[in-house]
C-alpha cells in the first residue's frame, strides 16, 4: 500500500481559526518535508494552496531521498506542453519521484485563473489536454488541432521515450464526466473521505468504465486521521477540534463550498449538511468515520478517528473495497505525521521508492585528483 501526507496550507491546531493558525513558510515546509521522509511515508500531495505547488516541491526536493511528491495540476491553466516539460524535467532531477494529480477543480476558482468553462466542459478540455500529455511523454513529434488546443511540432527535447519515466497520473472526480476521464487517461483514481461502503460502490463503477476501454486502474482515497493510544483519547481529540468549530468558521466554510459545482464537494457536504448537532458522534458516518471536520475545511470533510489498533481496522475495512493507496493529514501536520508515523505506519506494508544508485565510472574517478578520489 501507499500511504502519503499532505503538504499544504493552512496549518495550525485550529487552523479555521487566526488564534490557531501557524505561520507556514519555507522553513516550516522543509521540516515537513523531511519529518515525512524520514518517518517512511511513500510520499506527499502537494495540493494548490497559498503557495505554487511546482516552485515548492521543486524547492524541497533536494531536502529529501526517497519521498514522491504528487503535484497538483489543473489542466488548461498551463499549456500541455510546457507542462510535460516541466514534468520531465523535475522527473529527470528527482531520478522519477514525480505524480501528477490531475484537478478539474470548480468554477469559483478556476474562474480566478481566468478559465471560465462550465463543469462538463472542464472534464471535455481536459480529454484532450491529456491526450497531448500521453503523446509528448510517448516522445512523439505533435502536430494537433483541437477545439481547446493547438500544437505545431510539439516535441519535448529530453529522452523522455528513453531514460526519462512519465510521470503517473491520479485523478479525483465524482462525476460522469470525470469518471470517463479517468478511466481513459489516468493510472490511479483518487476520492475525497467517503465511508468504505461508498467507495466501494464508486470503485465498482470506475472499474466498468476502465473495462470499456481495456484499462485497469489503481484507488485511493484522502482522509484526515486523528490517532490517540486509546479510542477514548482519539474521541476526546476530536471533541477538542469540536469545540473549536464556532458559528462563524462554520458559516464562513458553508458559504464558501456552497459556491462549489464540485459533485465531490457536494457528496462531501452531504454528509453533515453543514449543521453542528449537540453531540459530535452524530456526525459519525461510519464505525470511527467522523464528517465532522467538513463544518469548517472545504474538501475532504471526514476523518478516521480511533486507537492504532482502531485506525487498522478502518484502513483494512477500506482495503478490503480495492483501495491501496491512503493519502491522510492531521492538525498539526507536524505533530500529527509523527504521532502516525510512530503508532500506526510501521504496522503497515507501506511500498517506498528507493532511490536509484548515482552513475559512476571508473574514468570518472581517474579524471579526478588524488584528493577528490580520496574523499569519494
Amino acid at each position: 500500500m501507499n500511504v502519503f501526507w499532505y503538504m499544504c496550507a493552512p496549518d495550525g491546531a485550529y487552523p479555521w481559526q487566526p488564534e490557531g493558525s501557524r505561520k507556514v513558510d519555507y522553513g516550516y515546509y522543509k521540516q515537513l518535508a523531511q519529518a515525512y521522509d524520514h518517518l517512511g511515508y511513500t510520499g506527499a500531495l502537494f495540493a494548490t494552496g497559498a503557495h505554487d505547488v511546482w516552485v515548492l516541491a521543486s524547492a524541497l526536493l533536494s531536502h529529501t531521498e526517497r519521498l514522491r511528491f504528487l503535484v497538483a495540476i489543473h489542466p488548461g491553466l498551463v499549456a500541455p506542453t510546457l507542462l510535460a516539460k516541466m514534468a520531465a524535467t523535475f522527473q529527470e532531477f528527482s531520478r522519477d519521484r514525480l505524480l501528477i494529480n490531475v484537478v478539474s477543480g470548480d468554477a469559483k476558482m478556476l474562474g480566478a485563473y481566468g478559465m471560465m468553462l462550465p463543469h462538463d466542459e472542464r472534464y471535455d478540455m481536459a480529454d484532450e489536454y491529456l491526450q497531448l500529455w500521453h503523446r509528448l511523454f510517448a516522445g512523439e513529434s505533435v502536430t494537433h488541432k483541437g477545439k481547446y488546443f493547438s500544437t505545431e511540432g510539439a516535441k519535448l527535447a529530453l529522452p523522455v521515450s528513453e531514460t526519462i519515466a512519465p510521470p503517473p497520473l491520479w485523478f479525483g472526480g465524482s462525476s460522469d464526466k470525470a469518471i470517463d476521464v479517468a478511466a481513459k487517461h489516468v493510472d490511479t483514481y483518487l476520492s475525497w473521505g467517503e465511508t468504505p461502503e461508498q467507495i466501494g460502490g464508486k470503485i465498482e463503477a470506475v472499474k466498468v468504465r476502465a473495462a470499456h476501454y481495456e484499462r485497469e486502474l489503481k484507488y485511493g482515497i484522502r482522509l484526515y486521521v486523528i490517532v490517540r493510544d486509546t479510542d477514548e483519547q482519539a474521541w476526546a481529540a476530536a471533541a477538542d477540534l469540536y469545540s473549536r468549530m464556532d458559528d462563524a468558521a462554520i458559516a464562513a466554510n458553508q458559504r464558501f463550498v456552497a459556491r462549489s459545482d464540485s459533485v465531490g464537494q457536494q457528496r462531501m457536504t452531504a454528509m453533515h449538511g453543514g449543521l453542528k448537532p449537540s453531540n459530535l458522534r452524530d456526525l459519525e458516518v461510519a464505525p470511527n468515520l467522523w464528517a465532522g471536520i467538513g463544518l469548517v475545511r472545504p474538501g475532504p470533510g471526514t476523518a478516521v478517528v480511533g486507537s492504532p489498533d482502531t485506525v487498522l481496522r478502518t484502513l483494512e475495512a477500506y482495503q478490503r473495497e480495492g483501495v491501496e493507496t491512503f493519502i491522510l493529514s492531521g492538525m498539526p501536520l507536524l505533530e500529527e505525521a509523527y504521532r502516525f508515523g510512530e503508532k500506526v505506519l510501521p504496522r503497515l506494508d507501506v511500498q517506498r521508492d528507493i532511490a536509484p544508485a548515482r552513475n559512476f565510472t571508473w574514468s570518472t574517478l581517474f579524471d579526478r585528483d588524488l584528493s577528490t578520489v580520496k574523499s569519494a
